[in-house]
């Protein structure tokens, strides 16, 4: 189900620093994240998240959750910004 919405979305970002900046401006609607990404990269956006009321979401894996993205790498996170 996760995979399907990030595919569906007319406008997402990829990565650590687009995404806070889109949680932090209130921008993100949802966030995904990889689960075997490093928790010290993962855990500062999760707190924002919380603190802005962005619902999250979880991954297996970083290869996974970048082919989602459509990116030819794996990626820690991603955020939708436009459905």
């Amino acid at each position: 189900m996760a995979l399907e919405e990030i595919k569906k979305a007319r406008k997402i970002v990829v990565g650590m620093r687009q995404t806070s900046k889109m949680v932090e401006n209130n921008s993100a609607l949802a966030v995904y994240i990889a689960r075997d990404a490093e928790e010290k990269v993962t855990s500062p956006v999760v707190r924002s998240c919380k603190e802005k009321g962005v619902q999250v979401y979880y991954l297996d894996t970083m290869a996974e959750l970048g082919k989602a993205c459509n990116i030819k790498v794996g990626a820690a996170m991603c955020a939708i910004i436009e459905k």
